[in-house]
């Protein structure tokens, strides 16, 4: 069942629903997260999933906090989305041989469940605004900042240390050799009037 099916009528009806969506999503990553711990070869990114994998059982807590204000149960619905992009993350660590290309590979597909979860709390909150719930809003938001946390940590580690080869792009070296490289001043002409009068004549 995708996130706009047919049953939901209201904002209220869809609000609870992207609840439901995330909170099934939250858990399927808390039991994908262990394999990408598993596979990573580089220290740091090992931690770094493994401080995620805590940071994900604190926001299904903070998700079920959601649910209590609502009165409403938590449960969660099947997600399809999220499944293929943990599903694919999946298939990705089974092809890759080089370990370092591995952690990179790795690094993308945990990006991919971030910008996925990222999005989806970025329309919760609004959703929450619109509907007075400022208080549920409040909630969700510590999952939103954590979550954009995550995302610049897993880009901060790509670029320095799991893919440490990585070259500036073409465009910053050709600008940076430009600015190096000292400016050329026209040549004055050497010819005499004289002279230049006897070429035209």
């Amino acid at each position: 069942m995708g996130l706009f099916s047919k049953d939901i009528k209201t904002l209220d009806d869809l609000f609870l629903h992207g609840l439901q969506d995330i909170y099934y999503a939250e858990n399927q990553i808390i039991k994908s997260l262990p394999k990408m711990i598993e596979n990573a070869t580089n220290a740091q990114l090992k931690k770094g999933f493994e401080t995620h994998l805590a940071e994900t059982e604190n926001q299904v807590k903070r998700l079920e906090q959601v649910f209590e204000l609502l009165q409403s149960e938590a449960k969660g619905k099947k997600c399809p989305a999220i499944d293929g992009i943990l599903s694919e993350g999946d298939e990705v660590m089974g092809e890759v041989a080089d370990a370092q290309v591995l952690d990179v590979a790795i690094v993308a597909a945990a990006q991919a469940v971030e910008h996925y979860e990222m999005t989806r709390y970025g329309a919760l909150i609004a959703w929450a605004s619109e509907l007075g719930r400022a208080d549920c809003a409040a909630v969700l938001k510590k999952n939103l900042a954590e979550e954009k946390a995550t995302d610049q940590k897993m880009t901060a580690m790509a670029e320095r240390r799991v893919n440490p080869t990585a070259a500036p792009s073409n465009r910053a070296r050709t600008r940076k050799t430009a600015q190096a490289r000292p400016r050329r001043t026209a040549k004055k002409s050497k010819r005499t009037p004289a002279k230049s009068a006897r070429r035209r004549a």
